[in-house]
């Protein structure tokens, strides 16, 4: 099954007990906000902004709206859409840090010296840490042509089965890439998916290759929807979120 149907599904129960308070599509981030105070994030895929002023033509903002409604946009095709349905996922999934590991992603998932780390997504604040530990590192980014350390992401086909661990960004939920990355990623003995847009939901990815989740939980609901209406991003957002981590 596809995976963002599997997000859907597990949290469609839950769905029906909340409605929205607000959501923002940022340049950087969307964030959704239940009606209990919880807050979702996913990244906003800026590069598939159709042209235009408006992004929702047939959608007008409305009061009272169901978290339903918004879930469901989830499957869309239209990316932007699924980015709005992930962030409402992850405000109802992302939500206890009791049931969560604190602390680096690095350290709770043990590299090895010979390891040939695959990252889907540039993560620039792990770069460092992962060329100390291991003989290589493959960075896999969307560019047409390679770009200092990084290469196209069509190479991921390729050369991702080459590699024994994959640090996979959750953008490739709302771009609708991870099942093809999931199959490149086979020969991998970790894959970590990383990341404010990922659903910490061990059991949706109880059935793929994917070994440990890194997320976030927002502390601070209202700053970040003040930063996402700004355009602001992860580097604005290190006081008003926590980063967790899950094993599968």
């Amino acid at each position: 099954m596809d995976i963002r149907k599997k997000i859907r599904d597990h949290v469609s129960e839950p769905a029906k007990q909340h409605r929205i308070k607000d959501f923002r599509i940022g340049l950087g981030y969307t964030a959704v906000m239940l009606d209990n105070g919880q807050m979702g994030l996913a990244y906003t895929p800026h590069r598939d902004m159709p042209a235009g002023c408006s992004l929702f033509p047939n959608f007008l903002p409305q009061k009272n709206i169901s978290a339903t409604e918004l879930l469901e946009l989830i499957t869309s095709d239209n990316n932007i859409e699924t980015a709005v349905g992930l962030a409402t996922a992850n405000a109802m999934t992302n939500s206890n840090p009791e049931n969560f590991l604190s602390g680096d992603v690095l350290d709770l998932n043990l590299l090895h010296e010979d390891d040939c780390v695959g990252m889907v997504g540039n993560f620039e604040p792990l770069i460092a840490s992962i060329r100390k530990k291991t003989k290589s590192l493959i960075i896999f980014e969307q560019i047409d042509q390679p770009k200092g350390d990084l290469i196209p992401s069509a190479e991921i086909e390729k050369r991702l089965p080459d590699c024994t661990v994959a640090l996979i960004t959750a953008t490739s939920i709302i771009n609708h890439t991870f099942d093809a990355i999931m199959e490149a990623a086979v020969n991998c003995r970790q894959i970590i998916i990383v990341g404010a847009s990922t659903p910490l939901v061990s059991e949706v990815f109880s059935n793929t290759p994917v070994t440990s989740l890194s997320g976030v939980i927002v502390t601070d609901a209202d700053e970040i929807l003040r930063i996402v209406s700004f355009g602001g991003g992860m580097r604005m957002f290190k006081n008003c979120i926590q980063k967790v981590n899950l094993k599968v």
